[in-house]
């Protein structure tokens, strides 16, 4: 896998600097896409950080994939989105168009076939390894991540606890390839990081 098949998705709260010039260094490694997840923060505030994190992405000529709200990637003319499926299923026809890139989450089988029937062109399955983000959580291993991307003719991205060590597991499975947050968003260098993670 090369830098090309990796998914960076943000936590600005474990950034070690200031969020937005994290997010450059980011982009400028040139990854497969940047989700900006941030759930946390109000409509108003996604907006005005989603317009900033879409500029520097433009400049990389990297893909920014918006998180949840629609009409705020649509009004910043935004082509790609993550959506939780509550909102995937209730996105019209007309909404779907606007995207050239419509991904979900998805934790079993029949979710991801559903976003694949819901118009999904890409779905990202986990948590495949342990992680401190779902502490306590079993993680569901690279059999189901097989299982997931048998059953689909979509790209699938692998999210949980992956790390150079354990990357090769993820290429056996046929995965298009893999998602990183906390170690994208706490490493000294993003660009070396991975390159790393791509050998």
């Amino acid at each position: 896998m090369t830098k090309e098949n990796i998914l960076c998705v943000t936590n600005r709260k474990l950034s070690r600097e200031d969020f937005l010039i994290r997010i450059e260094k980011i982009a400028k490694a040139q990854p497969k896409g940047i989700i900006l997840r941030e759930k946390d923060v109000s409509k108003d505030e996604y907006r005005i950080l989603a317009g900033r994190v879409l500029e520097i992405c433009q400049t990389y000529n990297t893909t920014c994939i918006l998180h949840s709200f629609v009409d705020i990637a649509k009004e910043l003319k935004g082509t790609a989105i993550h959506l939780p499926f509550p909102i995937l299923r209730m996105l019209s026809d007309m909404d779907k168009s606007k995207f050239t890139i419509l991904g979900a989450s998805c934790h079993s089988i029949e979710e991801a076939k559903e976003a694949e029937h819901l118009g999904c062109t890409y779905i990202i399955a986990g948590h495949i390894f342990e992680t401190d983000c779902k502490k306590g959580l079993p993680c569901r291993g690279v059999d189901f991540l097989e299982k997931v991307c048998k059953s689909v003719r979509i790209p699938v991205y692998a999210i949980g606890g992956i790390d150079a060590q354990n990357m090769q597991k993820i290429k056996n499975t046929n995965a298009a390839g893999a998602c990183v947050m906390s170690g994208i968003m706490t490493c000294e260098n993003p660009m070396q990081y991975l390159d790393k993670l791509t050998i």
